[in-house]
């Protein structure tokens, strides 16, 4: 049955995929961390597919500690800085966009805004932010801190940061560059605009050398999960990745969510909420769990703990592995991932899973599904019939297979069920997410330089 509403589509492109077992089996290389052609290959691929925004996560740190658990789980150990390799992904790729992690606790606003203006050029108009506030001590002790500032306090730096940076793109109007040879003018004094901004994080007196891009500004995404951060998404991201692996409570995220968006004059359409979403594909159901199966019991006990210890923020070493944890060693909140911290203590209380127990099922936020192509497109469907998504957020447990099945059995699915486009029609990100380009706050108000 066709639909009017398509479902748009994320790739979260790491490695070998998320699994902390993937860089070990045999469904790619595993020497293809710093390797642009495979990455090209994957970006290719997800085009192929027709997927709207080809994402890259970051932290700027590398860990620093139990080094022979991350030994066997190396995530962001050995990695390329988002900005570079998507700058070289623009070459090899001419309609997926491309999305990038930079932090707003450890970059500077004009930095960024330089960057990714640069990025939206270069890639005619493909380019996004996803906009982090960091979670994790290794990058605090790479910028002269013991820890991260406090959770409210590195909220509210984000909100003047992406203030600064949207003023930023906005610095020359749509027209200001004019090439006028005959007079020697190459731009127009009258649509420059500098910023002059004091507050309470930053002083930033000066403008972008960089004219606006394809996009007008380019996409922002956010992950907001606790109040602070819906706060945040409401009034400034446009695409927002949910973490919520039940239907039911994406659903309600999705209408909190949107309905912040009214006092900060926005329409819910100007925001895509991507769900989350982690399919192995086979060709029945019991091989899928069987192939899921195989990559659980592959995890090393050393990198079962520590994946529990980052995001219960408490080292659980000490506890027999197959014993419940005991409620008293949860912490009383989170300050790193909120919305992590609260999945997996929901699991312990819920559940009473054993320390073992609990590393084999938690998934970090991302909705799994083992089963065949219709399995799989079901379940989509579900979820956003139901308007618990706009989209998805696509984590494959190992890369570049997962990609590869997906894209050759799952897409021709839903394309058929007339969930998702049967080909790109536009040529910005922008375009494909359906989102309008904005125009600058200085022409919009007639304002003079």
């Amino acid at each position: 049955m066709a639909a009017s509403r398509k479902m748009a589509l994320a790739l979260l492109a790491q490695a070998n995929g998320l699994h902390p077992a993937g860089w070990i089996t045999a469904g790619g290389p595993t020497d293809c961390a710093m390797d642009i052609g495979y990455y090209a290959k994957l970006a290719q691929t997800a085009e192929r597919g027709k997927f709207d925004l080809f994402f890259v996560a970051d932290t700027p740190a590398a860990r620093t500690d139990k080094l022979n658990a991350w030994s066997r789980h190396p995530q962001y150990m050995n990695c390329f800085e988002p900005i570079s390799l998507l700058t070289a992904l623009s070459g090899h790729t001419s309609k997926i966009g491309l999305g990038g992690t930079a932090s707003t606790s450890f970059y500077e606003p004009y930095n960024i805004a330089r960057l990714y203006a640069g990025l939206d050029h270069l890639s005619h108009g493909r380019a996004a932010w996803n906009v982090v506030t960091s979670g994790n001590n290794y990058a605090a002790r790479n910028f002269g801190l013991d820890a991260l500032p406090s959770h409210g306090d590195r909220y509210a730096r984000a909100k003047e940061f992406v203030e600064i940076v949207r003023a930023l793109w906005d610095t020359y109007d749509d027209d200001a560059i004019i090439y006028d040879k005959a007079n020697g003018v190459y731009f127009d004094p009258t649509k420059i605009h500098a910023l002059n901004h004091d507050g309470r994080f930053f002083k930033v007196h000066g403008s972008l050398n960089i004219c606006r891009g394809p996009q007008g500004q380019p996409v922002i995404i956010q992950a907001g999960a606790s109040s602070a951060g819906k706060e945040l998404a409401a009034e400034t991201a446009e695409v927002v990745f949910n973490s919520d692996d039940e239907p039911a409570a994406a659903k309600a995220y999705y209408d909190d969510l949107k309905g912040r968006m009214e006092k900060f004059g926005r329409q819910p359409d100007q925001m895509k909420i991507l769900s989350g979403f982690a399919p192995l594909v086979a060709d029945s159901r019991w091989e899928a769990e069987d192939k899921y199966r195989t990559l659980q019991e592959m995890i090393h006990p050393d990198v079962g703990l520590v994946r529990i210890a980052s995001d219960l923020e408490t080292d659980v070493s000490d506890l027999p592995l197959d014993e419940p944890i005991p409620l008293d060693r949860i912490p009383k909140s989170a300050n790193l991932h909120t919305r992590y911290f609260e999945q997996i203590v929901s699991l312990i209380k819920e559940q009473k899973l054993t320390v073992r127990q609990l590393w084999q099922r938690y998934e970090r936020g991302n909705k799994r599904v083992l089963g065949t192509a219709d399995d799989v497109a079901d379940v989509m469907e579900e979820w956003f019939s139901a308007q618990a998504c706009d989209g998805f957020m696509m984590v494959f447990p190992t890369l570049p297979d997962g990609l590869e099945t997906f894209v050759d059995k799952v897409v021709p699915e839903l394309q058929r069920r007339g969930l998702y486009r049967q080909d790109y029609e536009g040529v910005t990100l922008r375009d494909h997410l359906g989102l309008a380009r904005p125009a600058s706050r200085y022409a919009a108000s007639g304002e003079a330089a």
